[in-house]
């Protein structure tokens, strides 16, 4: 069983910008199989203007404590799909021992089929 949170806006698609969306779809898959989906509130920074003109290096002042919420709402996910992120957000997921896909895919179920079967996309060069 895997367990994989969707950054998302809709819950049917991927999110561009991992701090600013309110929401992940939390999948667990069994396989190529969907065993269950759930929305829930990312929580964080989600309607913040968080980056700004700020150099976007490293965690930011004052970030760290809103990735670990962030994370602790993943609901102990193996990996986290999105379509960008900042490099503190990333660099927290990692080290939280979370997989990060960034992905160009913009359909979450189309994601799920190209996860299960080994084939999503990483764009690391997504990362800002």
């Amino acid at each position: 069983m895997m367990k994989v949170a969707f950054v998302t806006e809709d819950g049917k698609t991927i999110c561009r910008h991992f701090g600013r969306a309110p929401y992940y779809l939390l999948v667990e898959l069994d396989g190529k199989n969907v065993v269950s989906k759930r929305l829930v509130p990312k929580g964080g920074c989600a309607n913040r203007g968080h980056h700004g003109d700020e150099a976007h290096e490293g965690v930011h002042l004052g970030s760290e404590e809103r990735h670990k919420s962030m994370i602790q709402q993943a609901d102990g996910c193996e990996i986290v799909v999105s379509g960008g992120m900042g490099m503190g957000a990333y660099q927290s997921l990692m080290l939280s021992g979370v997989e990060v896909y960034v992905t160009k895919v913009e359909d979450i179920d189309e994601a799920i089929s190209l996860l299960a079967e080994n084939k999503l996309d990483n764009n690391l060069e997504l990362l800002h």
